[in-house]
């Protein structure tokens, strides 16, 4: 056991009985976080615009994944993953504001544009996608978590381990504790609290950078929180 398993273990709540949807399950990052879930024992949803397109994602899968429209796959959900694209972000998340009440939402869209020189960070109108997720759902618990993860290293299903840590950050510290507890679930990764939500522009944009790294080292490059 590592000195940060034994510090952290302890506090994190257990999760292993929480249904976990991922909106935008089918797309390659929440494919490959429905598998990593599944795969460390994990009860999980995965939502699409349409049942039947999610159902061939799950069967994919297998491991026990389920298929639904998103707004099933909301309601059947204790913590609901978004994993859609940017550009379909806000018109998902409003068409699904009574489904998602109540609900613990973690956002982990990254508002990205490109262009010749590479990618480059976008500032919503809200100040992050984690801000208008927060500000869409009212009655839900937004987090915003999961941002930095290679869907290359997600969906390899040769790879047991990913290292790297994943930021957490939100308004409500119980969500936050039992998205570090869900992030820790996948070997090899470790939830870090990182802020209130107003920090999380930041967050999704180091995106940009973590993109431009892969591409000059061939890397599929995560993150470490060191001292802690």
């Amino acid at each position: 056991m590592t000195t940060h398993d034994s510090v952290t273990a302890p506090a994190l709540p257990d999760v292993s009985a929480l249904v976990v949807g991922v909106l935008g399950g089918t797309g390659d990052q929440g494919r490959g976080l429905a598998l990593r879930l599944a795969k460390a024992g994990q009860q999980v949803v995965i939502g699409s615009r349409t049942a039947e397109r999610a159902e061939a994602a799950a069967a994919g899968i297998g491991l026990g994944v389920r298929g639904a429209d998103n707004a099933e796959c909301a309601r059947q959900s204790d913590i609901v993953i978004v994993a859609v694209p940017w550009d379909g972000h806000a018109a998902t998340l409003s068409a699904l504001r009574e489904e998602l009440a109540g609900k613990i939402v973690v956002d982990c869209v990254n508002p990205l544009g490109f262009d010749k020189q590479g990618a480059y960070a976008l500032k919503p109108e809200e100040g992050s996608a984690a801000q208008q997720a927060a500000a869409l759902l009212p009655d839900s618990r937004v987090t915003a978590a999961f941002h930095h993860l290679s869907a290359v290293l997600l969906q390899d299903e040769s790879i047991e381990r990913i290292d790297t840590d994943v930021l957490v950050l939100g308004e409500d510290r119980e969500a936050t504790d039992l998205v570090q507890a869900l992030a820790a679930r996948i070997p090899g990764m470790r939830g870090i609290f990182a802020g209130r939500l107003r920090n999380a522009h930041q967050v999704e944009s180091l995106v940009a950078n973590l993109i431009s790294v892969n591409r000059r080292y061939k890397a599929h490059a995560g993150i470490r929180i060191t001292d802690v």
